[in-house]
């Protein structure tokens, strides 16, 4: 069974930083793609950033330069660090193995002006 566990959301001011935490059981997060995905009320999902196997990363124009996923292989573990956040930032936060129904359980983030 595959589990995608979150962790690290919560309030924070506009301008501070946040760093998401998404530990997986049952699968490889080294070994396989995953990204972070957030949504915002009444608006669709929207991809936030990727990782893929080589480490290649890729962000959303909108998070460029203020948000960096990454992975430690040996926590099985993939990272959303979040800096100079806004409150157009605030969403439910997801990470997901990549082109799958594996989801985390999604996690608020709340950036107050």
């Amino acid at each position: 069974q595959v589990t995608l566990v979150e962790s690290g959301g919560g309030w924070v001011q506009a301008g501070g930083s946040r760093r998401r935490a998404c530990a997986a059981a049952g699968a490889s997060a080294r070994f396989n793609p995953m990204a972070w995905y957030r949504q915002a009320p009444g608006q669709e999902r929207e991809l936030v950033a990727r990782i893929s196997t080589d480490d290649i990363t890729t962000s959303a124009d909108s998070v460029k330069g203020r948000f960096t996923i990454s992975r430690d292989g040996a926590k099985n573990t993939v990272y959303l660090q979040m800096n100079s956040l806004k409150p157009e930032d605030t969403a439910v936060y997801y990470c997901n193995i990549w082109s799958t129904d594996y989801w985390g359980q999604g996690t608020q983030v709340t950036v107050s002006a």
